[in-house]
């Protein structure tokens, strides 16, 4: 098996989101708020992250402490999944509702481009990680 990439993240003053390696390699991103600087931070990692990215992964985006995902949010995440990397991602993102869920989707289904990662939203954490531990060849 390959060595597992270093994730490049630090933690900076009053930004909404912390970052650890998953057992499988993937990441668990955990938001507890979405304000711009949050969300400018979070898009210059996941940008610099896809940098080299060559192999299939899976994240957990954890955005259960977040009650209302702005749009910007949902924009930005949808401009990083343009990145041809993201193709090798299978994403799981964890809101806090259905309603929070209904309105991502709302908005993702106006310009979430087919080439990105394989996203799936979920209002339960287990599922989630059940939809992650499929055999990677199985995505989406």
């Amino acid at each position: 098996m390959s060595e597992i990439k270093p994730l490049n993240w630090q933690p900076a003053p009053g930004i909404g989101y912390t970052v650890s390696r998953r057992p499988d390699g993937g990441m668990n991103i955990v938001f507890t708020h979405l304000d711009d600087a949050t969300i400018e931070h979070w898009r210059a990692f996941a940008l610099e992250h896809l940098l080299g990215a060559d192999r299939r992964t899976r994240n957990l985006y954890d955005l259960r402490a977040v009650k209302e995902i702005p749009e910007k949010a949902i924009r930005t995440a949808i401009e990083v999944n343009n990145d041809p990397a993201a193709r090798n991602i299978r994403l799981a993102v964890v809101v806090s509702s259905p309603e929070v869920a209904e309105g991502i989707r709302q908005i993702a289904a106006l310009s979430f481009p087919a080439a990105g990662a394989a996203v799936k939203l979920f209002t339960d954490i287990n599922e989630a990680e059940a939809w992650l531990s499929r055999p990677l060849d199985q995505i989406p």
